[in-house]
C-alpha cells in the first residue's frame, strides 16, 4: 500500500486478492511509511499512522497478514520489498501519478524478482481512459460525460476481506522481521508517541480536528451527507456555513475511495444510471440527474479532482512553473516587474504575519488544521502572487506552504488548485491589471464583501485561540 491505504473499495486490494485466490497463496499486506520523503512531519506521519491503526484492526479479524513498517531512519527500509518479494509469487501496488510515488514504483519494478502490477484505484475514471491532457475543466467534463457511463458499473468490492478464505501465512521469515521489524499493534495505537520518536519535522505538529484513517473518513462522509449536502450548492463558498465535505485529506491518503463516496451519495439521492444525461455538453449542472447540491459536489469530486490526475498522468512537469499555459506565462512575464504593494518573506507568510486579516485567517487555519476553506484557498494564493517578487517565486511559495502544512497537499488535486491561481485551466481575463496581467484577479476585500465569513475571521485570527 502506497497511496490507496484502505481495505475497502480498493481495486489494488481486489487484484491482490484475485491473485491469492488464483494461486491459493496467503495474502500479505505491506504498509510502510518512510521518513525521507519531502515535507515529512509529525502532521503527515500521524495522519497516515492513524490509518495504519485502522488497517491493522481490520486485518487482525481476517485471513490477511498485515505488515506495518515505520522506517526508523532514512534509508533503513531499503531492501524490505525485495526481501518480501523473494518469498512471494506476485507483488501488487498502487498506481499514483504524483509526488515521488511514480519513481518509487519504477525502482521497485527493477528490484523485485517477480511480477509487479501497479493498479489504478484513484478515481471513477481510469487514468488511461482519457488519452490526452485536457487544458480546461469544460473539455475534461465533456470527455467524462461521454465515456464515464461505461466505467460507473465497474466498482471495487466494498468489503473484500470480510469473507476472505485463503491459506494463512505462518510467519514472515525471521531474517526479514529482525532486519525490518514491524510495529506492534500497541505501538500503533499510541501513534502520536510513535511518530514523535521518528526523525521527521517536529515543528509541524499534528493537525487539530479529526484524525486520519478509514473510520474517521467514513464518519466525515456520513456527517457531510446528513448535515452538509443539502446546503452545499448554496453555502459551500461561505466560510461561516461549514458546508464543505472535509473529505480531501482522506481522499489524498487513500483512506476513502471516490467510488465509496459516489456510491453513498447516489444511494442517498435514490439515483440510478438511467438518470444520466444523454448528451455530453460539458455543462456543470443537469448531466448527473441528481439534486443541484449533489451535482455541485460531484463537479468537485469527479471533474476537478480527476482533472488534476489527468494532468499529472500525462505531464511530468505538473509542479513546475513552466507547465502553465503560454498565455499565462506571457502575461505574468509582462507584469513581472510591476511594483508590488508589499513583499513578504516565506517565513512571514508561514507565520501569518501580513497586514491582511482574511489572508492571515486562512493561513492560521492551514497551520492549525492542515486545511484552508476551499474558496479562501484561491484568495490566499492570489495574494501570494501580489506579495512575491516574481510569479516564479509565487509558485515556489504556493507549493512550499501548501505541501508543508496541508493534509491534502502533494496531490494532483492540490496542484490543480495551486496552479489554477496562476492561470492553469483558466482563460485570459480583462481588464488587464498590474501584477496579474490577464490572470484572473481576486482580492480579500471582494471576498469579504461577497462571503459570510465574520465568524471565520474571529475563529482563525492569529490573536485568537493560540
Amino acid at each position: 500500500m502506497i497511496s490507496s491505504r484502505r481495505l475497502r473499495w480498493n481495486f489494488s486490494l481486489d487484484r491482490a486478492i484475485w491473485w491469492a485466490e488464483e494461486l491459493r497463496k496467503p495474502l500479505l499486506i505491506l504498509e510502510a511509511l518512510r521518513v525521507g520523503y519531502p515535507w515529512a512531519s509529525d502532521r503527515l506521519h500521524a495522519f497516515v499512522a492513524a490509518g495504519m491503526r485502522d488497517n491493522g484492526r481490520i486485518c487482525a479479524e481476517s485471513a490477511a497478514t498485515y505488515y506495518p513498517y515505520f522506517e526508523p531512519s532514512e534509508g533503513a527500509g531499503k531492501g524490505l520489498l525485495p526481501a518480501l518479494a523473494e518469498e512471494a509469487c506476485v507483488v501488487v501496488t498502487d498506481d499514483f501519478p504524483c509526488f515521488f510515488l511514480p519513481r518509487m514504483i519504477e525502482s521497485a519494478a527493477r528490484q523485485v524478482s517477480v511480477k509487479l502490477e501497479a493498479v489504478d484505484s484513484n478515481g471513477l475514471l481510469p487514468l488511461k481512459a482519457a488519452e490526452r491532457c485536457f487544458p480546461t475543466a469544460h473539455g475534461f467534463r465533456s470527455q467524462l460525460q461521454r465515456i464515464l457511463p461505461f466505467h460507473l458499473s465497474n466498482a471495487p468490492v466494498p468489503n473484500p476481506l470480510s469473507s476472505l478464505k485463503l491459506p494463512l501465512l505462518d510467519q514472515v521469515p525471521m531474517g526479514i522481521r529482525d532486519r525490518w521489524p514491524p510495529s506492534s499493534p500497541e505501538s500503533i495505537e499510541d501513534y502520536p508517541s510513535l511518530v514523535s520518536s521518528l526523525p521527521v519535522d517536529h515543528s509541524t505538529p499534528l493537525a487539530e480536528g479529526p484524525e486520519g484513517g478509514s473510520n474517521a473518513a467514513v464518519t466525515a462522509l456520513d456527517d457531510f451527507l446528513a448535515f452538509g449536502l443539502d446546503r452545499y450548492a448554496e453555502d459551500h463558498n461561505h466560510p461561516d456555513e461549514e458546508a464543505c465535505s472535509g473529505l480531501s485529506p482522506y481522499l489524498h491518503f487513500g483512506h476513502i475511495s471516490s467510488h465509496e463516496v459516489f456510491h453513498a451519495l447516489a444511494e442517498r439521492e435514490e439515483w440510478f444510471p438511467d438518470l444520466l444525461g444523454r448528451t455530453a455538453r460539458g455543462k456543470r449542472e443537469g448531466w448527473w440527474g441528481m439534486s443541484p447540491s449533489a451535482e455541485a459536489f460531484l463537479d468537485q469530486l469527479v471533474t476537478w479532482r480527476e482533472l488534476g490526475f489527468n494532468f499529472c498522468f500525462h505531464r511530468e512537469d505538473y509542479a513546475e512553473y513552466g507547465s502553465l499555459p503560454e498565455w499565462a506565462r506571457d502575461t505574468l512575464k509582462k507584469h513581472s516587474r510591476d511594483p508590488r504593494p508589499r513583499i513578504y518573506s516565506l517565513d512571514e507568510l508561514a507565520s501569518a504575519r501580513t497586514g491582511d486579516p482574511v489572508w492571515n485567517a486562512a493561513q492560521v487555519q492551514l497551520l492549525r488544521e492542515g486545511r484552508i476553506h476551499n474558496y479562501l484557498r484561491m484568495v490566499w494564493g492570489k495574494r501570494i502572487l501580489e506579495w512575491t517578487e516574481t510569479p516564479e517565486e509565487a509558485s515556489t511559495f504556493l507549493v512550499e506552504l501548501n505541501n508543508r502544512y496541508a493534509l491534502d497537499g502533494r496531490d494532483p488535486n492540490s496542484y490543480t488548485g495551486l496552479f489554477w491561481i496562476l492561470g492553469r485551466y483558466d482563460r485570459p481575463w480583462g481588464p488587464e491589471r498590474k501584477i496579474f496581467g490577464k490572470v484572473r484577479y481576486m482580492s480579500s476585500n471582494n471576498a469579504r464583501r461577497k462571503l459570510r465569513m465574520e465568524e471565520y475571521l474571529m475563529k482563525y485570527s492569529p490573536d485568537h485561540g493560540g
